[in-house]
């Protein structure tokens, strides 16, 4: 052993405490320090930042990290400051410092003090960071989160284009990138673009034998499924990932209902609830956390459990860091992601409005998760085929840890279908969406249908065979295999490709796995929380919800202006026959029981007589008493224009309560004008936009409108626009 492989491990030894180096890290660290361009792929939890820590403290000089998300940064710095007694020993330099902070960072990299700078790509674009930075000594520069220099990686950033050409102006520096997540394409364009083909290349294996991947298909019970599944592990860590922060909040509280310990955590909640949720979570006091994607990204909790998926995320990046949180010390860890293509198209709706550059990507990524979902294979040789890395299941390692190995799905051919359908979309001149080309191949007909004459085709119903399930199916199976496309300009459209065409001209075996539904056992009694009270009479349910459509097109309004779905199943709950009654059940209230109740108290009189239904004999009134105090109060200061924040301070209550017993007063009929109020915030365009956006919105959920501005506008803003919109056009 030459004295200089001595050194690094007593310097591992010295600064860290370690004994040995774990993978690939001591390898990096030679060719770090032999001053070579250096290109890492370690998964996360591989110890990727002792990759570029230990060369910094070891050598002369500073070394610069750039890194996109300043909460890890600190993190890192304060890290690094309690192996040494000088805090001057890490710095981070970004927009957040005063100009006292920026000459004390300067002064102590001048003195040779400071071994490590974390600064932001924008902090490193700026020309004077950039003069002083020339005079330095610079050891290195490391790029964390390397992916974020290609528009393929799931987590573009425009600003990460440019940091080759400012490195070069810092003289000749070796350049060390890093990336826990990474395709074959995102390597060669990361290698491309910071302009260095020649680098040592070091990539560790993405492959964890302990995690389990398992698919379920979505159902209406996706609660009840996931309320058993954590009963069946009681007492052990997990994260439940969802899209929207609403439906975080919901399934929280459905868990929290059925006596499971659980917290919410997104990005809506304030710090302090966030590091408290974390903690809890960190210190066992809860044993679930239910997350958007916000959460983890720091978290170092070894024994997390399982990983659930109640929504399909929007890449197998996300995916595989995600589960990736399981198990981080070895033992078991249980990923499972429940599935239903819906939740694909309501990500494929949001992307619509983005830029067509980014759309494709988008798309692209997207599709990749549809494949893994609906493969037949095994879902640990897809994935790590996804990320360049070949498997074989009869000598890898974790080889049978999932589902489709596990229980291997029935396979039925179904080539002759496929050549059907794709001479479908070919003969219908490629101008359909997937709804369109499956009504067509079962012969049902709907108004675009009629209109381009689909009907009156020779091929209109050559697929009556087969249900919308199995075309759905055989189409996304198509779409996966790249026999057909979905166009990018015109959203949605399917085309044929040319392997498609390929494919009529010479068809071949194309197998598809019997749809396996999983078996519903009630082993135990679930509660959802819409229902705590008792369950919806699912047949007066629907009856419920095609008056509420027929009201609503009469009007010339969207369904949820005239009643929401908590007041539907609460009135099929309750089956109220009187105005009375209908005023009681939730959400109602007088006003609205007397301007849209009529036709819906007698559909239910009917519907009680034919079905002799027996009524509950008490309709619990819902609103408590302080409550309507405070109502009464918000609707008579609201009328003399007073202030919003005034109104909430005189009542104790926070903006978000305020909104709250607000929405409650429009949902249930009563008209609030807060015009007023909203004119100081936004001009009538904005406002007009907002309202527009409502009035053909499906719903009225703030999320899906957040979404849809991207950022345009706050939460309140679109809040208060929704009690506005409400008011006038419902009430």
């Amino acid at each position: 052993m030459n004295s200089h492989e001595i050194d690094i491990h007593k310097e591992l030894k010295k600064y860290f405490g370690f004994n040995q180096f774990k993978g690939l890290q001591e390898q990096v660290i030679k060719s770090i320090v032999g001053k070579h361009n250096s290109f890492v792929i370690m998964p996360t939890g591989g110890g990727k930042s002792l990759c570029y820590q230990l060369p910094a403290l070891m050598q002369g000089g500073t070394a610069i990290v750039v890194s996109p998300l300043i909460a890890l940064m600190k993190n890192q710095v304060d890290a690094i400051r309690s192996l040494s007694s000088e805090a001057g020993i890490a710095h981070v330099l970004n927009s957040s410092l005063t100009k006292t902070e920026i000459t004390q960072v300067k002064k102590d990299i001048s003195s040779g003090l400071t071994k490590l700078l974390y600064v932001a790509p924008e902090s490193l674009t700026k020309d004077e960071y950039v003069a002083f930075l020339q005079k330095e000594k610079i050891s290195f520069v490391a790029i964390d989160e390397a992916h974020c220099i290609s528009e393929w990686g799931h987590d573009f950033r425009p600003e990460y284009r440019n940091l080759k050409n400012i490195i070069k102006l810092l003289g000749d520096v070796p350049i060390i990138g890093l990336t826990a997540t990474a395709t074959p394409k995102v390597q060669e364009d990361i290698l491309k673009n910071l302009d260095m083909p020649d680098a040592n290349t070091f990539k560790a294996s993405f492959n964890r034998p302990n995690l389990y991947y398992e698919v379920r298909t979505k159902t209406k019970n996706v609660e009840s499924d996931i309320i058993r599944f954590i009963k069946q592990h009681k007492g052990k860590s997990g994260i439940i990932y969802c899209l929207s922060r609403k439906k975080v909040e919901a399934i929280a509280q459905v868990l929290q209902v059925n006596g499971i310990s659980a917290v919410p955590y997104h990005a809506g909640l304030d710090a302090k609830t966030r590091a408290k949720h974390q903690d809890m979570f960190l210190m066992e006091d809860v044993d679930v956390v239910v997350a958007t994607i916000a959460f983890g990204m720091g978290i170092d909790k070894p024994d997390v459990r399982f990983v659930i998926h109640h929504d399909i995320p929007k890449s197998l990046e996300s995916y595989y860091q995600e589960t990736g949180r399981a198990g981080r010390d070895g033992g078991e860890g249980h990923c499972l992601a429940y599935y239903s293509y819906k939740d694909v198209e309501k990500l494929e709706k949001f992307m619509s409005g983005k830029p067509v550059a980014e759309q494709e990507v988008g798309f692209a990524l997207l599709q990749e998760v549809v494949a893994y979902a609906e493969t037949s294979m095994s879902r640990r040789k897809f994935l790590l085929h996804y990320f360049g890395e070949e498997f074989d299941n009869e000598t890898g390692d974790g080889g049978d840890m999932d589902d489709n190995m596990r229980n291997p799905k029935v396979q039925v051919e179904a080539k002759d279908q496929v050549v059907k359908l794709i001479e479908v979309i070919r003969d219908t001149k490629h101008i359909y969406k997937s709804k369109e080309i499956v009504y067509t191949l079962m012969g049902k007909i709907n108004a675009m249908i009629k209109a381009h004459k689909t009907d009156a085709q020779k091929l209109f119903g050559i697929g009556k065979d087969h249900d919308e399930r199995y075309w759905m199916a055989v189409l996304r199976l198509a779409l996966v295999d790249g026999l057909l496309s979905k166009d990018i300009e015109t959203y949605g459209i399917i085309k044929v490709t040319d392997k498609g065409l390929d494919f009529i001209k010479k068809p071949q075996s194309f197998m598809m796995s019997e749809d396996h539904e999983y078996s519903e056992t009630e082993d135990e009694a679930i509660v959802s929380a819409s229902k705590v009270s008792g369950t919806a009479d699912e047949a007066l349910m629907s009856m419920l919800r095609d008056l509420r459509k027929k009201v609503a097109k009469k009007l010339g309004v969207p369904p949820f202006v005239v009643f929401q779905d908590p007041s539907l199943e609460d009135m099929a709950l309750k089956y109220p026959i009187t105005l009375d009654e209908l005023s009681n059940v939730h959400g109602v209230g007088e006003g609205k029981a007397k301007k849209y109740g009529k036709d819906f108290i007698e559909l239910i009189s009917r519907y009680v007589e034919d079905n002799e239904v027996m009524r509950p004999d008490d309709l619990v009134v819902k609103s408590t008493g302080a409550n309507s105090v405070n109502k009464l109060y918000i609707i008579q200061n609201i009328d003399r224009k007073l202030s919003l924040k005034d109104i909430a301070k005189a009542k104790g209550l926070d903006m978000n309560t305020l909104l709250k017993e607000m929405e409650q007063i429009v949902n249930s009929g009563t008209k609030l004008n807060i015009k007023y109020w909203i004119d100081e915030m936004l001009d009538d365009d904005q406002q007009e936009e907002i309202h527009d956006y409502f009035m053909e919105s499906e719903s009225d959920d703030i999320e899906d409108a957040l979404k849809e501005f991207d950022g345009d506008y706050d939460i309140n803003e679109l809040r208060l626009m929704r009690i506005k919109f409400i008011s006038e056009v419902a009430n």
